[in-house]
């Protein structure tokens, strides 16, 4: 591969906040070691972009193995243990509405997750 492609490849970018000095890191899990830091989201967002460039010149130019981005992968199961009592509760709903307890909590579970995504994109 160029540069100019791997420069064109959506690298996964973490940025959390700074709760001890302030301001934001940001950096890129695939590209190990390529962090940086600044006072504003804004800030730190340009500047991790041009780590990530300086980053992968640096390792084309010396000729480092560049990874590509980690495929996250989901089975769409996970095992979910709840008290008794709820348990129950929504198998009684579940099967007021006709449906499986599967369906029921499929249901429940996107309505929560698409409130959360409207109330986050308020803020």
């Amino acid at each position: 591969m160029t540069l100019e492609e791997y420069l064109k490849i959506p690298y996964k970018m973490e940025i959390v906040e700074d709760t001890e000095e302030g301001g934001y890191v940001a950096s890129f899990p695939d590209l190990k070691g390529c962090i940086t830091c600044a006072g504003t989201l804004e800030d730190v967002v340009r500047n991790a972009e041009d780590a990530k460039r300086a980053w992968l010149e640096a390792a084309f130019e010396d000729g480092y193995h560049i990874p590509l981005p980690a495929e996250e992968k989901y089975s769409g199961q996970f095992k979910f243990r709840m008290p008794k009592s709820l348990h129950r509760s929504l198998a009684e709903h579940a099967k007021a509405e006709g449906i499986s307890m599967n369906q029921y909590c499929i249901y429940l579970l996107s309505m929560n997750d698409a409130l959360h995504k409207n109330v986050n994109a308020t803020k």
